[in-house]
């Protein structure tokens, strides 16, 4: 089972993942998307790298809004697992182009 992130390795984690935040035992980051297919492209690419990676995000759609929550629920929180992850769906998110991300 991976190993939960102490209070000090989650912040230092966050420091290198704009837009993320803590939410209890969990990372999260909404962004806003230029358009709604462009936020479905985004969840179709993110989905994909949840399934190669056996590790998945609570994934909240709301038009061209979307809301990814990352957390390793097996161990009870965040673990590398999560922050692994979240750099990725940023680069999704990135490479779509946000008009505007909101924390």
């Amino acid at each position: 089972m991976p190993e939960l992130l102490d209070d000090t390795a989650v912040a230092r984690a966050l420091e290198d993942l704009p837009g993320w935040q803590r939410d209890g035992d969990a990372i999260v980051r909404t962004a806003k998307l230029p358009s709604f297919p462009a936020a479905i492209g985004v969840v179709d690419r993110v989905a994909e790298i949840a399934e190669e990676r056996d590790h998945h995000p609570d994934i909240d759609i709301r038009w061209r809004t979307l809301t990814f929550r990352c957390s390793t629920h097996s161990a009870g929180g965040i673990t590398a697992l999560d922050v692994a992850l979240a750099a990725s769906i940023s680069e999704q998110i990135d490479a779509a182009g946000t008009r505007e991300a909101s924390v």
